[in-house]
């Protein structure tokens, strides 16, 4: 009777593990396209310069790319080549990037595509939520275009954010290892992580987004402690303002010039639940949470991506992370 007893609890701890797996597997893209989304698609033959002020304006971090001679799409312009441009060509606040200012979408991806290889990875929308979260984590991209394979009309573009938010509507029941604290469960990065200290310049920071390839940067004093987040989106604040030329301003500075919509530090704590931090992430609307100790203490981060691979892939045998 025992070890039937223990056979029943496995079994019912598998099933538990695999929900969220099910989940997506049993909903497609298309049923988390929202009622109405924003949209930009931009030519290659646009400046960048006038691309990048058109993604201020609109309030969005990328936009598809439509090459008029190949008559197809071609890829995605995001903040990230923002970021990778402003590396790329800043000499110091007295030297004028005029590639900035003369280049053009199609120009850059010449440029970059020389050392990078870039193609637009795009999926169905009658493609399951899994094969969506298997593609954004196995290919390191934010933002998945969900194009109709017979029209060829992009309909939305997924992300990592929209994704959690279609599963927390659902309210599905919850499996038990969502009630274990975050540090024995083990999601996120607790070794190595990415900060930039408050006294560094920003062009410091645009060097650690470019060299880690991470999304935000927590701000942290001479002691470690938290003071801000920096993320990708912040830089974009720098065509908005027209500041771009001045990236050896200090974090500080930077910081204090942000206008809009700032993200602000969301912090968790280890002795937290994973459904705790799944809550909080869903509710702020954030990318990532900060892992600190009781002093403010930088010790990890918990991204949306950590969330996706432990909740759905994980139990599929897939790690991509």
């Amino acid at each position: 009777l025992r070890c039937l007893a223990d056979y029943i609890t496995n079994v019912l701890s598998e099933a538990d593990a695999t929900v969220y797996m099910n989940f997506m597997k049993s909903h497609c893209c298309y049923d988390a396209i929202p009622g109405s989304c924003k949209l930009i698609i931009f030519d290659t033959q646009l400046q960048v310069k006038k691309a990048f002020f058109a993604l201020v304006a609109n309030g969005l971090r990328a936009a598809l790319l439509w090459d008029n001679k190949l008559q197809t799409f071609v890829g995605m312009l995001t903040i990230t080549d923002f970021i990778n441009i402003l590396h790329c060509y800043y000499k110091s606040p007295m030297v004028q990037m005029f590639e900035l200012e003369s280049h053009k979408i199609e120009t850059w991806r010449d440029v970059y595509l020389q050392c990078s290889r870039h193609f637009l990875i795009s999926i169905s929308p009658q493609a399951s939520l899994f094969d969506a979260i298997y593609s954004l984590l196995k290919y390191k991209i934010h933002r998945l275009p969900v194009i109709d394979p017979e029209s060829g009309n992009v309909l939305h573009i997924l992300t990592h954010k929209r994704i959690l938010r279609f599963l927390h509507i659902f309210k599905i029941p919850k499996p038990a290892f969502v009630g274990k604290q975050i540090q024995k469960l083990g999601i996120g990065t607790f070794t190595n992580i990415a900060t930039v200290q408050q006294t560094a310049t920003l062009y410091d920071a645009l060097s650690i987004f470019v060299d880690r390839r991470v999304s935000a940067l927590p701000v942290v004093n001479e002691k470690g402690k938290v003071v801000a987040l920096y993320s990708r989106f912040d830089v974009i604040n720098l065509a908005a303002q027209r500041t771009y030329n001045h990236l050896d301003m200090t974090m500080q500075e930077a910081i204090r010039r942000r206008v809009g919509f700032v993200e602000g530090v969301i912090k968790c704590y280890p002795d937290e639940t994973l459904d705790t931090i799944i809550e909080r992430i869903v509710n702020a609307k954030v990318h990532r949470l900060v892992l600190v100790d009781r002093a403010d203490v930088v010790r990890g981060i918990i991204s949306l991506s950590d969330l996706l691979q432990a909740m759905v892939l994980s139990p599929a045998g897939i790690d991509v992370l």
